[in-house]
């Protein structure tokens, strides 16, 4: 599946990811994908079954929304937790954060981002780092694929996704 070997509980929250990238694919929007699982306990017992607490795709074209990128699909789709199960848990994303879901990830104090490709965008990776979050680029080549194809049929959605016109920065 990918460049890095990953454990199975990786491997699967990679692929619930994909698997929601390929349905916002088919909806027309941007093929963006993200689960979350608690994949540790909140305790120091041994640790118990991952489980999915939410899982979404980039929302915007479908609901003509400002925001509803993946990772923020998936937060929404997870519902209101508790901050100590925020720490408990691992995001998976198949492409990069931008900024806005950087700063989701940081203010809900999700310790761990597995990407599955940057080759198409780098979004906030080192700020996450620098601020303690383990971050793993897979470099999965589905998820790759996927979103190359995309930015080739669509290059106009794609652009207004990540704030830029035309390949040129907003700011």
């Amino acid at each position: 599946m990918s460049a890095r070997i990953l454990g199975e509980v990786d491997i699967r929250g990679l692929a619930i990811a994909l698997q929601e990238a390929r349905k916002g694919y088919d909806e027309g929007g941007v093929p963006i994908g993200c689960a979350i699982l608690q994949t540790q306990t909140q305790t120091q017992d041994t640790q118990a079954e991952p489980k999915v607490l939410g899982a979404g795709h980039n929302l915007r074209v479908q609901k003509a929304s400002a925001t509803l990128h993946a990772e923020i699909s998936a937060l929404e789709t997870a519902g209101r937790l508790k901050a100590s199960v925020y720490k408990t848990c691992t995001l998976y994303t198949t492409l990069s954060p931008c900024i806005m879901c950087t700063g989701a990830i940081l203010l809900y104090g999700i310790p761990r981002v597995v990407i599955g490709e940057n080759a198409n965008f780098v979004g906030g990776e080192d700020l996450l780092r620098s601020h303690g979050v383990e971050v793993i680029v897979v470099n999965d080549a589905h998820c790759t694929a996927l979103m190359a194809k995309f930015i080739q049929e669509k290059p106009e959605l794609w652009y207004e996704d990540i704030g830029e016109v035309h390949g040129t920065n907003y700011a």
